[in-house]
């Protein structure tokens, strides 16, 4: 049994144990759950033709080409000695909320898990000006939630975590003795986690699975009324009813398309393959796994000597607390790296299918002048922990997979244009654009940004800088090769006094054209020596003919 730290090292304490307690259920669970909560293809929805990959967004506002909106992502943050970096994002965001017609968000809403204890703290109270009844947050209820102003959201591997039932008894049964030694040990889970993405589920998406009967039918007829060329599908009205349809899902605003995607259900890692080479990498994990151990041992040592109550000593116990959950998400990666040879998931093909089959039309649509796909982990990065995690590579090969497809079937209609004119992803706690190079796939000379950091702890970027090199091989030789540059990275940075903690959002306005242009303008809330500080970028431009 764990035991509860002293007070010096609580949240690190916190941090180290946390993980070792999470379920992250495995992808057919996932798949499942989710298809039984909106009634997958069932046949009062199948009679009716309707399309539960599609809404439309009927905000009042004129369809024009040129639109503006906002895009966050990781933000589901609760407070962290004493301030709430997802609250300050949410003050920043209030003035665009008019002139954007939308926020997107790229995942993770609730941490440490998805859990529905936390929706209050950890999201209707930060995001109570986008709310309806938000004068009120405490009245709203986490599966009532109605938008006024229209958030869009895929769920992040945290909206889906779980928590073992002896953990959750444990945080409960310690409270009144921490309250009693006054611990500053805010556990941030409650009795249980997400249970498979329900609670994700019941605050976003349309649970038809809590309809029965007639009930159903006159909830099908007065919200599944919009039309397209794909048949009905829901009608999404901010102020009145702002459901999704679906876990993945795609929309139409100013002629583009916008695609949804859950990566939660692709991004198992790839087995290791049964050779010589693959026995001596299992070798080189189990080794790197047990060297992680005792870097973990290290930081808890160091942490116990020092105390929250100074703000010096504090901001080290952040700095070591963010790198024992980089620590821990490297050990997690590893375990399913080594679990994958034996225990291989089989991967959301259906939801690839979809994609591509929707990207080809999409092309074929001449009502259409640009795409733009968003999911929570990101296929190219540069943050510290991210870029040789398998989860990473998996993801990268399975939408390169879609791609490719794509490009074949459009290659007359494409040209020269891009195949996706913005990626958009979260799951790396940063601000970062990439671009691309010469993959030898069809995600070539994409514009690739992560907007992950606009509410939980920040990452720095990886020593290595912002070139990124991919190992490949051919028939006489392996080798490695330059498949994507950073442009702009925001994230934790500096040490001592000269630390600093930018978390951001992004504000995009598109403007008219084939293909259209996007201009991305940052804006970042900095802490530094403890003191909030807004700023903004200099806005840069993506898209539009390229030379």
């Amino acid at each position: 049994m764990p035991t509860i730290g002293i007070r010096g090292r609580s949240r690190t304490f916190n941090t180290a144990i946390m993980v070792k307690f999470v379920i992250d259920p495995a992808i057919a669970v996932k798949i499942n759950k989710m298809k039984q909560r909106v009634r997958w293809q069932e046949s009062a929805l199948v009679d009716r033709g309707i399309d539960q990959t599609r809404l439309v967004l009927e905000d009042g506002k004129p369809d024009t080409p040129e639109f503006s909106f906002m895009v966050i992502g990781d933000s589901g943050s609760g407070v962290h000695l004493g301030h709430n970096p997802q609250r300050q994002i949410a003050e920043q965001m209030l003035p665009h909320q008019s002139e954007c017609r939308f926020t997107l968000h790229t995942g993770d809403v609730v941490y440490l898990l998805g859990s529905s204890e936390y929706y209050p703290s950890n999201f209707i109270e930060p995001y109570r000006e986008f709310l309806l009844g938000g004068d009120r947050p405490h009245a709203i209820s986490y599966d009532q939630m109605v938008f006024t102003h229209p958030m869009l959201l895929v769920p992040g591997n945290h909206d889906y975590y779980d928590l073992f039932w002896f953990y959750g008894l444990l945080a409960q049964a310690t409270a009144p003795l921490r309250r009693l030694l006054q611990f500053q040990l805010d556990l941030d889970v409650g009795l249980h986690g997400s249970f498979q993405g329900k609670a994700y589920a019941q605050a976003f998406l349309d649970y038809l699975l809590a309809l029965q009967g007639d009930a159903l039918q006159q909830h099908l007829d007065r919200h599944y009324t919009a039309k397209t060329e794909t048949g009905r599908c829901l009608r999404y009205e901010p102020g009145h009813f702002t459901r999704l349809p679906n876990r993945y899902y795609t929309f139409r605003y100013g002629g583009i398309d916008f695609f949804a995607l859950d990566s939660n259900t692709f991004n198992s890692p790839i087995p290791l393959p049964r050779t010589r080479e693959g026995d001596n990498y299992r070798r080189q994990l189990e080794a790197l796994q047990q060297e992680l151990e005792q870097e973990e041992q290290q930081i808890l040592a160091a942490s116990a000597q020092l105390h929250e109550e100074n703000w010096e000593e504090a901001e080290q116990l952040d700095d070591l607390s963010a790198k024992l959950a980089q620590i821990e998400e490297v050990k997690i990666d590893i375990t399913k790296q080594l679990s994958a040879r034996e225990n291989n998931e089989a991967i959301d093909q259906e939801q690839l299918d979809w994609l591509q089959k929707q990207l080809i039309t999409s092309w074929h649509n001449p009502a259409v002048r640009g795409r733009v796909i968003y999911f929570h982990h990101p296929p190219y990065v540069t943050e510290a922990t991210k870029w040789k995690q398998a989860q990473t590579l998996a993801v990268r090969r399975r939408l390169r997979s879609v791609l490719d497809v794509v490009a074949q079937e459009v290659r007359t209609l494409a040209h020269d244009r891009p195949l996706v004119d913005l990626i958009l992803n979260g799951h790396a706690h940063c601000l970062e654009h990439l671009r691309t190079t010469d993959t030898g796939h069809a995600d070539s000379h994409l514009d690739w940004v992560i907007c992950g950091g606009s509410g939980h702890s920040l990452r720095r970027q990886r020593p290595e800088g912002a070139e990124l090199m991919e190992a490949f091989a051919n028939e006489n030789r392996g080798y490695h090769q330059l498949v994507a540059k950073s442009q702009l990275y925001v994230g934790r940075q500096g040490q001592g006094i000269k630390k600093r903690r930018p978390y951001s959002f992004l504000r995009i306005d598109v403007q008219d054209g084939v293909p259209p242009k996007f201009i991305l303008r940052p804006f970042i809330c900095d802490r530094v020596h403890g003191e909030w500080g807004n700023s903004h970028l200099a806005p840069f431009m993506i898209g539009g003919e390229r030379e």
